[in-house]
Order: structure tokens, then C-alpha cells, then sequence
């Protein structure tokens, strides 16, 4: 008995099963499953291949139209991967990437020794906080205020007027700022001077260029963006706002304590995103309203990239300054998703 026990054990062991799985089976009285011989192996494995086939033959309509966004994110995400090296080189369009020079992290610690780092770290960092600060609230006032209109008349036309910035282009945007605020013949300018008051150059002026360029986003995309929470509260129970009004809440007490709530996961889904965007400033808006005057709050670091990549030809500089853009968004946007998630778990309403 002994004998055949170890034999058992060390037959389990070579088949790569752990002591307490045989030592149950033992006292269970029930013997060891055959071992399966290739012919099956190959059988089980040609049905499985034969399920997924079948799996995809089913939903071939739903994988094709997956095709064309696969192809996009492997020709503009994917591929121009191949060309981040150059951070690490001096590039020469003639020798090419491969034939370029390694310079390893010179480039890089060009770019933090240099005069101009702190300022355009302040800029960008300074230039996006501010707009999270001020553009992230605005589509949740607004989507609260839209559901609080009784009149779908009245409703509709203040969504429609809210909504039509959006679809005005960046650079008709920049025009329409000059058109106002240019300090020669803007309108602004034009009432002050009439007003007795001196004219200001709102372009012009560092200290103005984060207030007008924040500003104008709000004007421009608070409406649109509060769509998506106009949705999310048309998601909220009726039921709810009926229980609470039985009850004696206020319109005040219903927003807080559930119109609020309702809309917490989106909002911090958005907010998610957002702070995953605040080193990307973008380039047209700031490239359009950036001058000779206002250089000292609008250099940020995709208009630096430009310059030093395009104009300059420093193409090895230019792309370990993106690449140190593109991974502290990528370190912020990991951070601020554990921290959202803990916020998610509690009750803040």
C-alpha cells in the first residue's frame, strides 16, 4: 500500500500536481483521471480554434468596421514611435535616422540647464491649471441651469445659442478677439475711449494674455461640452426628484443631494481627462494669439517645439522636448486615475 501510495505521488508530482490536490483525491477514494494522449490534445485544440472562428465569422460586421481606426492608430500612433530616437541624437536629415550621431541624454539636459525651462513649465502648467480651474465647472453650471428650464421652447434656443461657438474655428476665433480688443480700432478700446478712459492693449499685454486665452475657451466651449452632462441627467431616476419634492426638499436641496451625485461619475470621468491634457496646451489658439509683446506668458512648450523644430532645424532638440512633454502627461494621468478612484469609492454628496 505504501508502494503504490508513493508511487502515486510521485506519478501526480511528474504531471505537475501540488501534494494537497493528491492527498484529497486520496481521501476521497477517487482515482487519478487518465492522462490524455496527443490525438485528444490536437482534437480539443482544433475544436477551440473552430469556436473562435466561429465567434468571429458571426461578428464580422462589427470587426471590419473596427479596421479603419485600427489602421489609423498604427500609421499615426504607432509608426512615428519609430522616429522618438532622434531625442537621443544629433539628427541630420542627411545621414538619416539610423546614421545619425547618439548623443544619448544631451538633448535633454540642454533642455533643463537652459534659461527658458522654468518659464515654460510655469507657462504651461500655470496656463492649464487655470483653464481646468475655470473651464471645468462651466458645462456643469450650465447643464444644471438647462435642466432646471421648464420651457422646452425657451430650453432649446438657449442650448442652440450655447452650443454655436464651438463650431467657430480656432482661427476665426482669434480673429473675432482682434476685432473686439485690438488696441488701435478694437470695440472695446473704442467704448473706453469714448468713456474718457485709456486704452489697454489686451493683446498685447503679458499679464492679460492667460485671462483672455482662458476666457475665450469658455465662451467657445462650455456649451458644447455640456452635453455630455446634460445627458447623464436626463439618466437620473424621476422618480428621485418625486420622493424628495413629497418630502419638502427644495429645487436647491434636489441639485445637491442628487442631481449632483447623479452626475459625479461623469464628471469625474471628464476630469480625468482633462488633467491628462494639462501639459498639451495645444498649439493653434496659443501660436495665433502669441506676439512680440506677450512672449513672456505665451511661450509654452509646444510652440517652443515648433520653433526649435521647424524654424530652427534643431530637430534632435525638439523631440526631447516632446518626448518630456508626452511622458509627464502620461505620469499625471496615472496618478490623477488612483486618485479618482478613491474619490469614486466614497460618498461625497
Amino acid at each position: 500500500m505504501a508502494k503504490s501510495c508513493f508511487g502515486l505521488y510521485y506519478e501526480h508530482k511528474s504531471k505537475g500536481r501540488t501534494v494537497k490536490k493528491m492527498v484529497k483525491m486520496l481521501q476521497g477514494g477517487r482515482t487519478a483521471a487518465p492522462a490524455r494522449t496527443r490525438a485528444e490534445k490536437r482534437a480539443r485544440g482544433r475544436q477551440r480554434r473552430r469556436r473562435v472562428l466561429t465567434k468571429l465569422n458571426q461578428s464580422k460586421s462589427l470587426y471590419l468596421f473596427l479596421i479603419p481606426a485600427i489602421v489609423y492608430f498604427i500609421i499615426f500612433c504607432y509608426l512615428p514611435m519609430y522616429g522618438v530616437q532622434i531625442a537621443f541624437k544629433y539628427y541630420s536629415p542627411r545621414l538619416g535616422i539610423w546614421g545619425s550621431t547618439w548623443t544619448g541624454m544631451e538633448n535633454l539636459n540642454r533642455f533643463f540647464d537652459s534659461y527658458y525651462f522654468w518659464r515654460l513649465l510655469r507657462n504651461t502648467v500655470g496656463l492649464s491649471l487655470y483653464n481646468l480651474i475655470v473651464a471645468f465647472p462651466f458645462p456643469i453650471l450650465l447643464a444644471l441651469a438647462f435642466n432646471e428650464v421648464k420651457s422646452p421652447k425657451l430650453k432649446k434656443a438657449v442650448q442652440t445659442i450655447s452650443y454655436a461657438p464651438h463650431f467657430i474655428s480656432v482661427v476665426v476665433l482669434v480673429g473675432i478677439l482682434n476685432l473686439f480688443f485690438n488696441q488701435g480700432n478694437g470695440l472695446i478700446n473704442v467704448f473706453l475711449d469714448k468713456m474718457g478712459f485709456e486704452k489697454f492693449g489686451f493683446l498685447t499685454s503679458s499679464a492679460a494674455f492667460p485671462s483672455m486665452y482662458v476666457w475665450s475657451g469658455v465662451w467657445q466651449n462650455a456649451g458644447w461640452n455640456s452635453i455630455i452632462y446634460i445627458a447623464a441627467l436626463a439618466a437620473i431616476d424621476p422618480q428621485l426628484h418625486e420622493a424628495a419634492q413629497i418630502d419638502g426638499a427644495s429645487r436647491l436641496q434636489r441639485i445637491l443631494h442628487i442631481n449632483l451625485p447623479g452626475i459625479l461619475p461623469t464628471a469625474i470621468i471628464m476630469f480625468i481627462l482633462d488633467v491628462g491634457q494639462v501639459m498639451n496646451m495645444g498649439f493653434e489658439k496659443v501660436f495665433l494669439m502669441q506676439n512680440a509683446q506677450n512672449t513672456e506668458t505665451s511661450q509654452v512648450i509646444s510652440t517652443f517645439v515648433y520653433e526649435a523644430g521647424l524654424i530652427n532645424s534643431d530637430y534632435g532638440f525638439s523631440t526631447a522636448i516632446g518626448l518630456f512633454n508626452n511622458i509627464i502627461n502620461i505620469v499625471l494621468l496615472l496618478t490623477v486615475n488612483k486618485i479618482a478612484k478613491k474619490i469614486s469609492d466614497t460618498s461625497l454628496f
